[in-house]
Formats: C-alpha cells, structure tokens, sequence
C-alpha cells in the first residue's frame, strides 16, 4: 500500500475516532457519532448490508446487467462503503487499519491455503484446551 493511500486511511481512522462518544462524538451531527452510539448492532448490521451489496455489485458485473465500466464503480463505492463500516467496528473494539495492515502483511508470501489451514489447526488446539 503506498504512502498515499496509508495517509487516507489513517487521516478516516483518526475522524472515526473522534467521533467516538468516549471523544465526544455528537451522535446528532455525525453519522459515525451515531452508529457508534447505538452500540455494535447497528454498525455490525450496515457491515453485513454493505457486504450483501458487494455480492450483488460484482454478481451485477458477471451477469453484464449495464455499462461495465459503471458497473465496475458501483463495486468501487460499495466495497468503499464496507470498508467505511469496517473502520468504525475496528475503531470500536480499539483496533484501526494499521493493524489490519500489520497482519495482510504478516500473510505475505504465505499460501492462502497454508493460512486458512494454519487458522484451522489453532482453532482445533484451542477446543482440546478449552
């Protein structure tokens, strides 16, 4: 990820924050404000809409239902927004992109197949433990 779009992400991450109710975050003049008032319901639910959305954005392009390159900017937006949503759970939980970040790429050069596997097998140690 370049500089560039690490600022973006970060300059977002630091609004979301403030606008944290612990910031005072006004929820009658802030979207986020309001999202994080209500609680991870609300913000749990949009993520899981914008998801659908994004299904349905790239299904949309598959079928070739309009002008592609339209098409192709409705997904941009839509997986704009789950990321938007996205941000505002991670800032809830005391989490931010940087971390995110941190992790693809700590996956790196790391199979998929070999991660999800990886994943599996700690779950599994977990239950025995647990």
């Amino acid at each position: 990820m370049t500089t560039l779009s690490q600022d973006a992400l970060d300059r977002l991450a630091a609004v979301i924050e403030s606008r944290k109710p612990a910031a005072g975050g006004d929820a009658a003049a802030s979207y986020v404000a309001r999202l994080l008032h209500k609680g991870p319901d609300a913000f749990l639910k949009k993520i899981g809409e914008e998801a659908t959305e994004v299904v349905m954005a790239a299904k949309d392009i598959d079928a070739a239902q309009g002008d592609a390159d339209v098409l192709r900017g409705k997904l941009v937006g839509e997986v704009a927004d789950l990321w938007f949503h996205s941000l505002v759970a991670l800032a809830h939980y005391g989490r931010g992109p940087q971390d995110v970040i941190a992790e693809l790429l700590r996956r790196e050069g790391t199979s998929g197949i070999e991660e999800k596997a990886l994943r599996k097998a700690v779950a599994r140690e977990g239950e025995v433990r647990g």
